[in-house]
């Protein structure tokens, strides 16, 4: 039972509105009588009604009063949003044990229970709006007394909750995927439930909430809700066990028909037209709309979902998925990631459990009506044709394009595709998302390069598989370098495989097919143009080093660097094994530090967990700036120290050219869609298609990349200029 203290007039009063009673009084007689004549309550019921020092009667009407009320500040005035305008007061009403704020309205709430309202809001047409004192607002908690099984989880990752987390207010991707992903630390799990438990009151004393400047109108229930500043709910049909948290420069808004259940929504955020969220946490400035369904997931911010479903994710920012026919299932998404018409991603049908599982890196993108297997892998930026796939798969090779050669087929898989076919696409990635990106307050870090240190060690890992594939080729070819190699040093030597890397680096227009018998279950894959990609992502290594180490120069107020500043950026930290961790890129070791300092005791709260993610965010460049140096020394097997005057000038070519491609190709892409035939055949003439289309030379991403090319290739001449 609720708690209640004694008051002044010998009537008992729930003991959490006696924080709302500074500067209220009883009402007067002749206040009383007034009311009586307006409302339909017996004498007794004006005993448990506080109101504010300026309060007029005649503005409260046709109310059934049960319990207490609180009433604030109460005058005259019109409130308005938009084409609703309302008098403030309490009108045909049912009102029981509620705090009224300043100015607000109350009209034709046909049952308000147990709830603090707000300054200045608006409640117009509402079925009932209650909540129980053991609320818990969407947080996965539980209250005093009771049982575990009323915790409610949210089932990320996996059908079976094998990796099912907690939510609670403030919790990010990051969060979620640390908590969801390192299942094999009992210990570590059992700290987040008590850190996660120990942020919320246990005690039975809970009431609903409704912040400032809050409009809801035309909506049916409700229930253990907590809504934030500056909310707009319009026509919702079920709000149970949720908190939606809006601020006045982040509002948040929930349209027609929507039924959210046991969830959080973030700032900005926004669920309309017949949306459904069950067991939910929604990212800031993300749109949930037309009949989508949100289901045991975790959505990040920045992200948009819109007629399709989504069960048992795990989705970082940036990520869009349209059309009725697609949906996916049981997966962790590395956001950035955009999920084409009639896709069925996660068909677990090859196993007797449900319990099988995907995980996708950065820039996620299945073509139209494709399907896929449990349990899969793709590295990020991994482009997926048309097609059914019916076997596992394990996409190891970056920025690829996968294709489907139909069943009980290898797969053909062209690494590097993105930089040789679709630069426009790559090169423009990160000015995008910084454009979408609509948050004022940025408590997820994210990175939006492409290139950055979590894909650069796949490019490194798909490097490797490269040369290994390549040496096993040339010994079924009976290529004689290699079986000498063989002979000598044996299959597992570094020398054997130095044999397949001279063999890439000596024939760059060898025109042979690599089998990868890892990328498929049954069937491998066909690895085509394997010298080009080879080249290509060697060449995009490089050219992220130098930029990388042209920004060090940059924060250093340095123009080139010495030995000096090589042996300095030598001393950084240096991590190689990254983690995109809700989308900010972390080094292993820094979580491995910070799951240790959450064992011991050291850090005590999610909020402690955000600072530790702001201050490994502070230190990425300079980590990245170690990373660098180590995947140029990595590229050439030897220390920077002994690079030669041959090695910088490769190093500074490959780069050059790198960076006048991206913005040649850039501008060769974007430019087929004015020239080819095809795109014109639908326009009178070039005017109508520059009006619809906008002109090619206006194109302000395309003049920008042009002036940062320029820019970076001055950076890059003097570089090294030092060193050689």
């Amino acid at each position: 039972m609720v708690q209640v203290s004694s008051v002044e007039n010998g009537s008992v009063l729930p003991q959490f509105y006696t924080n709302y009673l500074e500067g209220k009084r009883h009402l007067a007689q002749e206040e009383i009588e007034i009311l009586k004549k307006a409302n339909k309550n017996s004498d007794s019921t004006w005993q448990n009604v506080w109101v504010s020092k300026n309060f007029d009667p005649l503005l409260v009407s046709n109310c059934e009063i049960h319990g207490f009320l609180v009433i604030g500040l109460l005058s005259n005035v019109t409130l308005k949003y938009h084409d609703l305008a309302l008098t403030a007061g309490l009108y045909d009403s049912y009102l029981e044990n509620a705090v009224i704020g300043d100015n607000s309205v109350v009209r034709n709430v046909k049952y308000l229970s147990n709830y603090k309202i707000g300054n200045r809001n608006i409640l117009f047409n509402i079925q009932e709006m209650s909540a129980t004192n053991h609320s818990k607002f969407g947080n996965g908690i539980l209250k005093e007394g009771e049982p575990e099984s009323n915790r409610i989880w949210i089932g990320v990752g996996n059908e079976n909750d094998g990796r099912a987390v907690l939510a609670f207010e403030g919790m990010t991707t990051a969060d979620a995927y640390i908590w969801a992903k390192y299942r094999d630390d009992q210990n570590l799990l059992a700290r987040f439930s008590e850190i996660t438990g120990n942020a919320f009151s246990k005690e039975l004393n809970t009431y609903g909430i409704t912040e400032d400047d809050v409009v809801i109108k035309n909506t049916t229930l409700l229930k253990d809700a907590k809504i934030g500043n500056s909310t707009y709910i319009k026509g919702a049909f079920k709000l149970k066990n949720i908190t939606i948290l809006s601020s006045e420069d982040e509002p948040s808004q929930i349209g027609e028909g929507v039924e959210m259940v046991n969830g959080i929504m973030n700032p900005g955020s926004k669920a309309f037209y017949q949306a459904v969220a069950v067991r939910f946490v929604i990212g800031r400035n993300c749109q949930l709309k037309y009949g989508a369904r949100l289901l045991n997931s975790i959505l990040g911010d920045n992200s948009t979902v819109s007629c399709c479903e989504l069960l048992n994710n795990l989705i970082f920012p940036f990520h869009e998925q349209h059309h009725n026919s697609s949906f996916l299932i049981a997966s962790i998404l590395g956001g950035q990631s955009n999920i084409a018409s009639g896709a069925t991603i996660g068909s677990n049908h090859n196993s007797r459990a449900a319990d099988g599982e995907m995980y996708a890196g950065r820039g996620f993108w299945p073509g139209l009506c494709s399907d896929f297997k449990h349990n899969s892998r793709f590295a990020s930026f991994t482009l997926i044709s048309k097609g059914s796939y019916q076997n596992e798969l394990n996409i190891v090779y970056p920025f690829s394009l996968v294709a489907s050669n139909g069943p009980y087929q290898p797969v053909t898989i062209i690494p590097a595709y993105w930089f040789m076919y679709n630069m426009y696409a790559v090169a423009r990635n990160k000015a995008k998302f910084e454009k979408r990106d609509k948050r004022v307050v940025k408590v997820q870090n994210i990175e939006m390069d492409p290139l950055a240190p979590d894909t650069i060690q796949e490019v490194e890992v798909a490097l490797r598989r490269i040369i290994e594939l390549t040496a096993d080729y040339l010994v079924a070819v009976k290529n004689q370098e290699i079986l000498k190699a063989l002979k000598i040093y044996g299959r597992r030597s570094n020398e054997f495989y130095q044999t397949a890397k001279d063999y890439l680096h000596q024939n760059p227009d060898a025109g042979f097919t690599l089998n990868d018998k890892s990328s498929q279950k049954k069937f491998g894959a066909l690895i085509l143009k394997p010298v080009r990609a080879y080249k290509t992502y060697r060449r995009i290594v490089k050219y992220f080093a130098a930029r990388t180490l042209c920004e060090y120069c940059g924060r250093q107020k340095i123009t080139s660097l010495s030995y000096s500043d090589i042996k300095r950026i030598s001393e950084l930290p240096l991590f190689l094994d990254w983690v995109n961790a809700g989308g900010q890129i972390i080094p292993q070791k820094k979580l491995e530090q910070l799951f240790d300092m959450i064992k011991n005791l050291t850090v005590n709260s999610w909020d402690e967990i955000h600072k530790f993610y702001d201050e490994c965010q502070e230190h990425y460049e300079d980590y990245k700036a170690a990373y660098a140096l180590n995947a140029l020394e990595k590229l050439y097997s030897r220390p920077i120290s002994e690079f030669d005057e041959k090695i910088f000038e490769d190093i500074l070519e490959d780069v050059k050219i790198a960076n006048r491609d991206m913005y040649d190709a850039t501008l060769i892409s974007r430019m087929k869609d004015f020239d080819d035939e095809f795109r014109m055949q639908t326009f009178r003439n070039a005017r109508e298609m520059n009006a619809v289309l906008g002109s090619f030379t206006d194109n302000e991403f395309i003049v920008t990349m042009k002036e940062q090319a320029g820019s970076l290739e001055k950076q890059i001449d003097l570089l090294f200029s030092q060193l050689i």
